[in-house]
């Protein structure tokens, strides 16, 4: 037995005719009569009382009746959700962010998304990139932001910011005012890093290596705000992105492009190639990429 044959049973049910139930719903007469025959002889019962051209529920009919009514119901029930979530009504979204990116590019963003799509609601999970990626791989978080270059063999993405790190000095300090600096310069500098979690903290070691030099870490922090204020307060040096250091006052630190080698800095929008993704969650995609740009 299907969703049809009960439909088709409920509307003999409510009319107490096959004629008009048929009428209602756009059959043939014989159609609905061979339905409710093929009814009673599956289960063994006769669902109606046959008077003429008057019919009635018998016992077995209105146990019938009260179980298909709840059973149609549950599936119109779940017709309507997933329509919902077919036409993007309804959703839910968990995104991993990294806090110096979401405070950067995502509060209008989300704002636009929520306008467009305002029943999807949108959990925001804030770690480091590192931790962002991980969460991305293990099924934790739907898409995350990470910086690029991560695993293509396990994860689809788009780019949409490209730029460089810049060097952030106190006012006071010898390379103040230089048109840029080159890395082999900070050797003997003391450095306030993010903390490991972030991918930044494993690229700047990285870079300072391969310059020659292990960096002198002094102070470690998930803030950008709060790494600013260090060098502000004059104690140490530090490396951010260049979307971050336009939000920084000038006035208390010095800002000057790194060159030779300088270093990138790319954020990519990241998912799972192996895995299912819900329409709310490809509509993100979608929205974003048309929104944020995509960089080669």
């Amino acid at each position: 037995m299907d969703i049809r044959q009960m439909q088709y049973f409920l509307e003999v049910a409510r009319n107490q005719s096959f004629t008009k139930a048929a009428e209602k719903l756009y059959i043939t007469q014989p159609t609905i009569s061979k339905t409710i025959r093929n009814m009673e002889d599956e289960w063994g019962v006769t669902l109606f009382h046959r008077a003429g051209k008057r019919i009635e529920l018998t016992d077995a009919g209105h146990i019938m009746y009260q179980q298909a009514q709840q059973m149609v119901e549950a599936f119109q029930r779940v017709s309507a959700e997933l329509e919902d979530l077919m036409n993007l009504r309804r959703g839910h979204l968990r995104i991993g962010l990294p806090p110096m990116v979401g405070s950067s590019f995502f509060p209008e963003v989300i704002g636009q998304f929520h306008k467009s799509y305002p029943k999807i609601t949108i959990q925001l999970i804030e770690d480091g990139a590192k931790k962002v990626e991980a969460d991305v791989e293990s099924g934790q978080t739907d898409i995350g932001v990470a910086v690029l270059p991560v695993n293509e063999e396990v994860f689809h993405y788009y780019s949409f910011v490209k730029e460089k790190l810049n060097l952030l000095v106190h006012p006071s300090h010898r390379l103040a005012g230089r048109d840029s600096v080159n890395l082999k310069e900070l050797a003997e500098e003391p450095f306030v890093l993010f903390r490991e979690d972030f991918t930044l903290h494993d690229r700047i070691i990285r870079e300072c290596v391969e310059a020659g030099f292990e960096p002198r870490v002094v102070y470690e922090s998930s803030q950008w705000d709060l790494i600013s204020g260090m060098v502000a307060a004059n104690l140490g040096i530090a490396l951010l992105p260049e979307t971050i250091c336009k939000e920084i006052d000038s006035s208390r630190v010095s800002i000057l492009p790194l060159d030779n080698p300088s270093i990138p800095w790319q954020l990519g929008m990241i998912w799972r190639k192996d895995r299912y993704l819900s329409f709310a969650v490809r509509e993100w995609i979608a929205f974003t990429r048309g929104l944020l740009g995509e960089q080669e």
